[in-house]
């Protein structure tokens, strides 16, 4: 299967910082915004070794669309948010 050949995919990434946080909420509205596969983790955005985080860059192709619902949620600043793209 070539690139040109797939389609792109709609990936979701949840996270939140403590464990007294819940997913509930970026789960809901992933799934309403139809991300098929959603990564999730409970996790302060303040480690650089973020698992899930890791796995979803592992995960992703060309042409996939990362989606998360607020954008503090996949990086704490802009240098930040220019080093995971």
């Amino acid at each position: 299967m070539t690139e040109t050949d797939r389609s792109s995919r709609l990936i979701g990434y949840a996270r939140v910082s403590t464990y007294g946080q819940t997913l509930d909420a970026q789960l809901e509205q992933l799934k309403a915004a139809g991300c098929a596969k959603i990564f999730r983790e409970k996790a302060t955005g303040a480690r650089a070794d973020r698992r899930e985080l890791l796995r979803m860059l592992r995960y992703v192709a060309a042409g996939d669309v990362v989606t998360v619902t607020r954008i503090d949620r996949l990086a704490r600043s802009t240098f930040d948010l220019f080093a995971i793209v």
